[in-house]
Formats: structure tokens, C-alpha cells, sequence
């Protein structure tokens, strides 16, 4: 009996045993049955955002509960991919974010790599495109050490379409070959497919439309062999980028098949690519309106704005209203054509992307023919900018690519001869900048010394004409004076005899005789008062020949006349007693004036200047103005040539002041004991 219960007790545990297995199971497969049908639904391009966000959940509260095994990983990229195509970019990176921490603690490489390039893509999405480059060349560090070519090329494919959007076409260039080499002989069309496409989109750029023709043509090949799946809508896209080339080359009429073509799918390209659809109305209505045919216009510019701005795309809608623009200004409606070049540039403004401006300026331009100036101007300031801002960032792609420890591994000796050159040539750069340095300070020198000579030469031939103009009215003196006493002591001596012995003659009583004698007597007379009077003037004339100071100012003042436009009115008080003053304060007082003047005809525009020489109680005055442009005298005093008056007016213990304020002309006045 004991036995019985014993053998029922364990079918009974049995029992609940494989129930609660069967209960497992159901769960988990009921699980993954949810999971399946939450990410189908999430990939319904038919229903609503909210419901498709709402199924992305539903999938990702059942994923983030799994075990952070492959299989989970797998699903998180798939929950990712929904909200990619939602374009809901902030949940893309967190799931990004979370696949990367949990594919780093289990050391999955595969999944590290994958994990870098969705987060590449989001970058990509928000414009940080440095960020975006570095992980998409992470992801291809790891993909070309696992000799993965598919997923190698599709990196490269990404690092191309990323360096084609910042208009490193060079760039984008070789990644699209480089990745093109790696997909010989393996099977991945829908990577070849995009590589051509994007080669046809660079060469359109660079303007080699024979060659964007001929990678478009394989890019439609490519798509005929092996069509990609009708959510890509790639032939559409491609009959849009081939008729764009021709619409480029001014074949309007060759373009418009090719826009027709794409929109024969047009209910396949409003659900799933209905920017697509937008740039095939705008591109046709475009090409119709350059051959003057009004089928459809402005409908398809209308109709092609209208999903842009549903769909918020900046550039596309920029691009239509500039068409719609230039379409009215065919029509001779200014006020539309204006309008809508004007909203085109609002628009811009109000984007992050200051490409968007060119387009809007250059119309407004040929609508605004008197603003035409100011618009090409700004055009042109952003034209360059953009053109600095690309080649900074080619060059920073190209620093991300030599800064990865696989790129230093393989040119450790390039980089080490790089950094010898730099070396070597940053030496000798600084070495002749050192030299140059001195060279020049030297030449400063030579020039201060030289200037240093000039004055004291300057200085020294003043005194000489000084000292000669002293010693010839010296020797005027003398020379007068010793004609005076010649006069007074030899030729009147000899007369006052004559007068005597002509004056004793007179006691004879002949009177003809008489007369003679009284007659010859008067006239001696006179010659004896005409040569006092001569002999007196020459000593008289003696006081007024020592003022030669004068007589060389005067000099200076006549060159000035004669040489400038600027009328000059000089006056010197008569009072002064010029024998009085030392030569070293004439020559100051020279200088002075001759600098005063010079820097008036460098820098015044003056047209009239006045020198005045008067005298004080005990000093001596002199006042230079003129009617000039005038200056700032606290920035000009640290000028040579107000210092060298300064110092010239401190050598003679007086006293110096400069007034003058722009537009008011300028006053200086010197003021020297005396």
C-alpha cells in the first residue's frame, strides 16, 4: 500500500513537471511569436508613426528582458532599423548605444562594428560629421582585420556618401573605388548598386557628365539584373539622378523621359519615399518651364512644395520656391517671383545649413538688379566660407583616418620622417625668421644712425652758413669800416688842408680871386659833409646786417612757397635782437620750423600756414598755424616728430604746446627764455 502511494506520488510529479515545461514553452514561444509580429507591424509603412512607435516598444520591452546573447543583439538592430526608418533618431542612438555596451562586455566584434556604424548614421542625421567619420572608420578598422569584405564595403559606401555630402567629392571618390575593389567576386548588388549611383552623383558634381552618365547607366544595370526591394525605390531614384544630369548639361528635353519614368511608380513612392516623389515633380516642372512648355506648371512646383514642407526638408523646399521664383519672373509677375526668392531666403535663415543661402541670394540678385551688389556680396562671403569650412573638414576626415592606431602602426617611419621634416623645416623657418629678425632690427639701426647723422650733419652746415654769414658781414664791417676811416682821416684830412690854405688865400684883395676861393670853399664843404654822412650810413648799416638768422628763415619760407600749394604767411617782430640769441637756439628754432612744416605738408591738407616770430617780456614767441585736417594729439604724441620738436624746445629750457583736434586745424607754440 505504501508502495501504491509512493509510485502515485511520483506520477503526480511527473505529471506537473512536464506541465510546467509544456507552460514554458507555450510562453516562449508565444514570445518570439509577439516579438515577430511587433517589428512586422513596426515595418508597416502603411499605418500611422504612432502605431508603428507603439509596436517598437512592445518589441524592445520584450528584447531588453533577454539575455544579452547574439540573439538579443540581432533583435535590438532590428528594433533599431524601425526607428530608423521612422526617422525617430534619438531612440536610434540610445538602442545604438545600448547594442555597443552589451556587444563590448561580451567582446563581439561583429557586433561592435555594426554598433559603430548605425551610430555613424545617426551622427550623419544630426550634421556632427567628424563623429560620424570616426565611427564609421572604427567600424572599418574591425571589418578589414575580419577580412568581412560585404560589410567593409558597405562602410566604406557609408564613409563616401558622408564625405559626398560635405563635398569632399575627391574623397567620396576613392571610398566608393576602394569599396568597389573589395566586392569582386562577391555577391552584394544592393551595395554595387548604391556605389555607382554615388559615383554618378560625384561626377555630376565635378561636372564630368560623360562619366556621371556612364556609372548612372551601371547603376541601372546593376538594378535590372537584381532588383532591390520596392521600399528602396532605387529605380525611381535613378531615372531622378539621370534626367538631374542632363537637366545640368542643358538638355531639358533629353531629362524629361527619365523624370517621367521615375514617376510612373508614384503610388509606390508617396508611401515609402515621398521626398523622392517631391524631387521628380520639382525636377520635371523645372525642365518643362527651360523649354517653355507649360504642361503642368506651376502645378508640380505647387505640388512638390506642398510634400516638402509636410515632410520639413529645408533645401528641397529652398530649391522649389527659387524655381517657382524664376517661373514667375518669366511671366513678368515681379511681386510673386520677389515673394517667393524672399521666402526662399527666410527659409534659410532659419536652417543650420548656410549653403541654403546661395541659391535665394543669386535670384534675388537678377530680380533686384539695385540691390544686385549687395546680394552678390554676401553671396560670395558665403561661397568662401563654405569652400574654408569643406576643406577643413577633408582635412579633418583625413586626420581621423591617420589618427587610428592601425594607419600609425603602418607608417610609424613615414611618420617619423614627417615629423624630422617638420622639425627641420620648422628649425630653419625659425632661424630665418631669427635672421630676418636681426637683419631687419640691424637696418632699423643703420637707419637711426644714419637719420643721426643727418641731423648733426644738418646742424653742423647751419652753423657753418651761421659762421660764414657771421664772418662775410664781419668782413663787411671792417671792410666798411676802414673805408670810413680812409674817408675821415685820409680824404677829409687832405680837404680840411686844402679848405686852410685856400682859406688864407683869401686875405689877398684880388676880388675875382676871392670869388673863385669862396666858391671852391663851399663846395669843399659839401664833399666834407657828403663823405661824414656816407662814412656815419656805413657804421649804422652794421647793426642791422648782423640779423642773417632772418635772412635764412626767409630762405626756407621762399622754398616753401615755391614748392607747395600752401599759402604761407610769415611775420618776424622787427624788436627782436637776434645777435642776442645763441646759435644753438636759432638752430633749434630752424629746426622746429622746418619739421613743423614738414609734417603739415605730409599730413595737414592745409591751405594756409602762419609763422610768427614775437617778442615777450623776456622770452621769445614763435607761433605755427594752419587750417588743416587737424589730428588726435594724445595718439600723436608718441610721434618722432613731435618728440624731436619736444626735446629741441627742452635743449633751450622752454617750453612746448601743441592744440588741435580733427577737422580744426593745428596750433603750436614755443615759448623760449630769453
Amino acid at each position: 500500500m505504501k508502495n501504491a502511494y509512493s509510485i502515485l506520488l511520483l506520477l503526480l510529479l511527473i505529471f506537473l513537471g512536464c506541465t510546467k515545461k509544456n507552460t514554458e514553452n507555450q510562453t516562449t514561444t508565444s514570445s518570439e511569436d509577439s516579438l515577430s509580429a511587433y517589428l512586422s507591424k513596426a515595418n508597416d509603412f502603411s499605418s500611422s508613426t504612432k502605431k508603428r512607435q507603439e509596436y517598437i516598444q512592445k518589441a524592445f520591452t520584450i528584447i531588453i528582458d533577454q539575455e544579452n546573447d547574439s540573439l538579443q543583439r540581432v533583435n535590438l538592430f532590428r528594433v533599431a532599423n524601425r526607428y530608423y526608418n521612422l526617422n525617430d533618431w534619438k531612440k536610434y542612438q540610445e538602442i545604438a548605444k545600448i547594442v555597443l555596451e552589451k556587444s563590448e562586455i561580451s567582446k563581439d566584434t561583429v557586433s561592435i562594428a555594426k554598433a559603430y556604424s548605425y551610430l555613424g548614421d545617426y551622427y550623419v542625421s544630426q550634421g556632427v560629421s567628424d563623429t560620424a567619420f570616426t565611427y564609421y572608420f572604427k567600424a572599418e578598422k574591425i571589418y578589414l582585420q575580419q577580412n568581412d569584405n560585404i560589410n567593409l564595403a558597405k562602410t566604406r559606401l557609408n564613409k563616401a556618401q558622408l564625405q559626398y555630402k560635405e563635398s569632399d567629392f575627391l574623397g567620396c571618390e576613392i571610398s566608393a573605388f576602394k569599396a568597389l575593389r573589395v566586392l569582386k567576386g562577391v555577391n552584394a548588388d544592393e551595395t554595387l548598386y548604391e556605389l555607382y549611383n554615388l559615383l554618378g552623383l560625384v561626377y555630376n558634381e565635378l561636372g564630368e557628365y560623360n562619366k556621371a552618365i556612364e556609372y548612372h547607366n551601371k547603376a541601372l544595370k546593376s538594378l535590372n539584373e537584381n532588383p532591390t526591394p520596392i521600399e528602396f525605390q532605387s529605380m525611381a531614384t535613378s531615372m531622378n539622378n539621370m534626367g538631374f544630369v542632363y537637366q545640368n548639361m542643358n538638355q531639358h528635353k533629353k531629362a524629361i523621359p527619365y523624370f517621367q519614368k521615375g514617376l510612373e511608380q508614384k503610388k509606390d513612392l508617396i508611401i515609402y519615399k515621398p521626398f523622392v516623389y517631391a524631387i521628380l515633380l520639382d525636377n520635371l516642372g523645372y525642365s518643362r518651364f527651360k523649354i517653355e512648355e507649360s504642361s503642368g506648371l506651376p502645378e508640380l512646383f505647387y505640388e512638390s512644395l506642398r510634400i516638402r514642407d509636410s515632410l520639413q526638408l529645408t533645401t528641397g523646399i529652398i530649391t522649389t520656391k527659387i524655381h517657382l521664383s524664376e517661373y514667375f519672373a518669366s511671366k513678368k509677375d515681379v511681386s510673386k517671383a520677389l515673394q517667393y526668392s524672399k521666402e526662399a531666403l527666410h527659409t534659410a535663415e532659419k536652417s543650420k545649413n548656410r549653403r541654403n543661402y546661395l541659391l535665394p541670394l543669386k535670384q534675388l540678385a537678377i530680380i533686384e538688379p539695385t540691390k544686385a551688389a549687395e546680394y552678390n556680396k554676401e553671396y560670395i562671403h558665403i561661397n568662401d566660407s563654405l569652400q574654408k569650412a569643406e576643406r577643413k573638414m577633408e582635412e579633418k576626415f583625413t586626420r581621423i583616418e591617420y589618427e587610428t592606431d592601425e594607419i600609425k602602426q603602418e607608417n610609424t617611419d613615414l611618420t617619423t620622417q614627417n615629423r624630422n621634416l617638420v622639425y627641420i623645416f620648422g628649425s630653419i623657418l625659425i632661424l630665418g625668421m631669427f635672421l630676418y629678425i636681426i637683419k631687419a632690427q640691424k637696418a632699423k639701426n643703420r637707419e637711426l644712425l644714419y637719420k643721426q647723422e643727418q641731423q648733426r650733419a644738418n646742424e653742423e652746415i647751419y652753423n657753418l652758413m651761421i659762421s660764414q654769414q657771421n664772418n662775410v658781414e664781419t668782413i663787411r664791417v671792417i671792410e666798411k669800416k676802414r673805408v670810413a676811416q680812409e674817408l675821415h682821416d685820409g680824404v677829409l684830412g687832405r680837404m680840411f688842408g686844402v679848405r686852410m690854405n685856400l682859406d688864407s688865400l683869401n686875405k689877398i684883395n684880388d676880388e675875382l680871386a676871392s670869388e673863385q676861393r669862396n666858391s671852391y670853399i663851399i663846395e669843399l664843404k659839401n664833399i666834407e659833409q657828403d663823405i661824414r654822412e656816407i662814412s656815419h650810413d656805413l657804421n649804422r648799416e652794421k647793426s642791422e646786417l648782423i640779423n642773417n638768422f632772418v635772412a635764412i628763415v626767409d630762405i626756407l619760407f621762399e622754398k616753401q612757397n615755391k614748392t607747395y600749394n600752401s599759402k604761407l604767411i610769415s611775420h618776424i617782430d622787427s624788436n627782436i635782437k637776434w645777435d642776442l640769441i645763441s646759435n644753438a637756439v636759432k638752430i633749434n628754432l630752424y629746426r622746429i620750423i622746418q619739421e613743423s612744416l614738414q609734417n603739415t605738408n605730409k599730413y595737414a591738407f592745409a591751405n594756409e600756414i602762419k609763422v610768427e616770430f614775437k617778442k615777450g617780456v623776456n622770452e621769445l614767441l614763435l607761433h605755427i598755424s594752419d587750417d588743416g585736417i587737424g589730428f588726435n594729439v594724445n595718439k600723436a604724441k608718441k610721434g618722432i616728430g613731435l618728440q624731436n620738436m619736444l626735446s629741441r624746445v627742452n635743449e633751450c629750457q622752454g617750453t612746448f604746446e601743441v592744440k588741435s583736434k580733427k577737422g580744426e586745424g593745428t596750433k603750436i607754440k614755443v615759448t623760449i627764455p630769453n
